[in-house]
């Protein structure tokens, strides 16, 4: 697949694995996050992508203990410089509101349909995260890109 030159939203899932060697997938991401920013893409996140990134770094994992908050805050604090953040305005609610109108979602599904809001309030038509089927009920809406897929 070549990757057309434009903007990727950054699923949580990516922008951890990005920033913590120890985690699983580490250099698969950064390999692809890499080819990604250095083809000229811009890479965007939200402020819920920074609140899940914290939320996820500050309880057990399965791939990590808990973090300090100083070390995740120093973490969080340096995410802008790496990714366009999406400010969670009007427009995001409106089509956050359209898509679960359209879309059937519940319960954590709203965090996923947020996401798909926020592109759209954006321009952003393609995400990038390791878990595609989470958004494949927005599949008709975006592009729903994994790493290796970005590399090809």
């Amino acid at each position: 697949m070549t990757m057309p030159i434009g903007s990727v939203f950054c699923d949580t899932n990516i922008v951890l694995r990005s920033s913590l060697e120890e985690i699983p997938e580490h250099a698969q991401v950064r390999a692809a996050i890499g080819w990604l920013h250095d083809s000229g893409t811009e890479l965007w996140i939200s402020r819920q992508i920074i609140r899940e990134f914290c939320a996820v770094l500050t309880r057990p994992q399965t791939f990590t203990r808990p973090l300090p908050s100083a070390t995740v805050l120093q973490l969080a604090r340096a995410l802008p410089t790496s990714y366009r953040v999406a400010d969670e305005t009007a427009e995001v609610t409106t089509a956050l509101l359209a898509l679960l109108d359209t879309i059937p979602c519940g319960g954590k599904q709203v965090h996923d349909a947020n996401i798909v809001a926020t592109m759209r309030a954006y321009g952003i038509g393609q995400l990038l995260t390791l878990n595609a089927a989470d958004f494949r009920r927005f599949t008709p809406l975006i592009a729903v890109l994994a790493p290796e897929e970005v590399m090809r």
